[in-house]
């Protein structure tokens, strides 16, 4: 049976699909990619195996995608994308982030408005102000730990978190740091790598980013740690390749979608543009599906 909470949660979840605004400047027209016909409906939706066949990507129409012009597209667009996408490989090392809303409105993630009256089992009281903090930082940088299957997130801001009393200093684990491109951060909100079944397109597997158990996991704090797993929002992330150094990902709340994100590393990408734009093949760690992914290569 469907709780209250679930439920208020799929009533954000459905009204955040129709925000949009990602203030890009940079790129002002969205890219360049054949998408099949949708209407609002459900039932206008098209079927993902069919709108491969018809529409399969090019290796051309993956470089005309970017971090930014991704917002300037309508959130069906933006599924039939992540739809014809593999998983590809698990990243190693960091990468940066930021979450969109696509073209329609304008908007903010915001986790007060989702939690509602409260959380299931969040022992702290948390003001709203605090928890949309928490929208603003938990899909930026990211480090992956390819061979151990752990993900942190890069957190630059620690005084603003402290400040709204979301760092326990009595925590017996100590704050570890990494420094990327000259900058210090700080690590946190542990998460679980693995390939699994994606919530959007079960027709081949995606990875999973997952915030369920890191409570178990290497350098976890009770604050804030704890509100992205199972006794706070249930967070539950799963990323595709665009290109190499270029991920799509889907952001769930207790399995409600709520934002799109990307995952970006500069150096990854251009080290892989000349073989990819040759071949379209990369390693691949997840299960492609029965269906064979049709990547149309470059022109000669």
């Amino acid at each position: 049976m469907t709780t209250h909470r679930t439920a208020r949660l799929l009533a954000t979840a459905a009204a955040l699909a129709l925000l949009a605004g990602c203030g890009a400047k940079e790129d002002k027209t969205p890219p360049a990619i054949s998408f099949a016909p949708y209407g609002e409906a459900h039932n206008a939706k098209p079927d993902f195996a069919e709108l491969e066949a018809q529409h399969p990507l090019s290796v051309e129409e993956l470089y005309k995608i970017t971090p930014k012009n991704l917002a300037l597209l309508e959130q069906e667009q933006v599924d039939q994308i992540y739809a014809r996408l593999s998983a590809g490989p698990i990243p190693e090392g960091p990468y940066e982030g930021d979450l969109f809303f696509p073209k329609g409105g304008s908007g903010k993630l915001r986790l007060s408005e989702i939690a509602g009256g409260g959380l299931k089992g969040l022992l702290v009281n948390v003001a709203g102000k605090k928890l949309d903090l928490m929208g603003e930082i938990l899909w930026k940088g990211k480090v992956f730990y390819r061979d151990e299957r752990l993900l942190r997130n890069r957190i630059e801001d620690l005084k603003t978190l402290k400040a709204v009393g979301l760092i326990e200093e009595s925590d017996a684990n100590p704050l570890q740091e990494i420094t990327v491109n000259g900058k210090d951060q700080w690590l946190l909100f542990p998460a679980q790598l693995y390939c699994g079944q994606s919530l959007l397109d079960g027709r081949r597997e995606s990875i999973i980013i997952d915030y369920a158990f890191t409570d178990q996991l290497p350098g976890y704090r009770r604050m804030p740690d704890m509100m992205a797993g199972r006794d706070g929002f249930a967070i539950r992330d799963e990323v595709r390749m665009i290109r190499p150094g270029l991920y799509l990902g889907r952001a769930y709340i207790d399995r409600a979608f709520v934002v799109n994100f990307v995952l970006y590393n500069k150096a990854v990408d251009e080290a892989g543009k000349a073989g990819y734009l040759a071949t379209g093949k990369t390693a691949e760690d997840c299960w492609t599906g029965t269906q064979h992914r049709q990547l149309v290569a470059a022109a000669k």
